[in-house]
């Protein structure tokens, strides 16, 4: 599943074939979110993804500028984690046509539950029908850093 912009040249592509772990290593090494990740880690938790998202800039020689992966059983729950785009990229929509083309992946049709966790992009994912979550006090959590 791939998709071009023209005005920009931007590649949206759900093939993994185009996806250079070291690269997007590199891109979310500084996020404080992934700093316990280690780029063999970041292969792993790849190959065990249903559904991986690659924004690449054409231009720029096919340069990695978003990525997102959705953990999912492709029956009944997914969740979207390791979301990025590029500051230099930010603003231009990119985000939104990364998460339409999740919205849209036939993998990820008819689940029951979509989670994911943000601490800051609140708007982006309500647009795509996100919400808080209801009865947290139901939810448990293992959680190491």
């Amino acid at each position: 599943m791939s998709q071009t912009n023209p005005s920009t040249a931007i590649l949206i592509s759900t093939d993994r074939n185009l996806l250079n772990v070291h690269e997007l290593y590199e891109q979310l090494r500084p996020m404080p979110w992934a700093e316990s990740y280690t780029c063999e880690r970041l292969q792993r938790a790849i190959d065990n993804t249903a559904v991986v998202i690659g924004a690449y800039d054409q231009a720029a020689d096919g340069r990695l500028v978003g990525f997102a992966r959705v953990v999912s059983d492709c029956a009944t729950f997914g969740y979207l984690t390791d979301v990025f785009v590029d500051e230099a990229y930010r603003g231009q929509g990119l985000s939104k046509q990364m998460m339409q083309t999740i919205k849209d992946h036939p993998d990820l049709q008819g689940l029951r539950r979509f989670m994911l966790i943000t601490g800051d992009a609140h708007g982006l994912y309500a647009q795509y029908g996100f919400e808080q979550l209801q009865h947290a006090e139901k939810w448990m959590e293992i959680f190491t850093p």
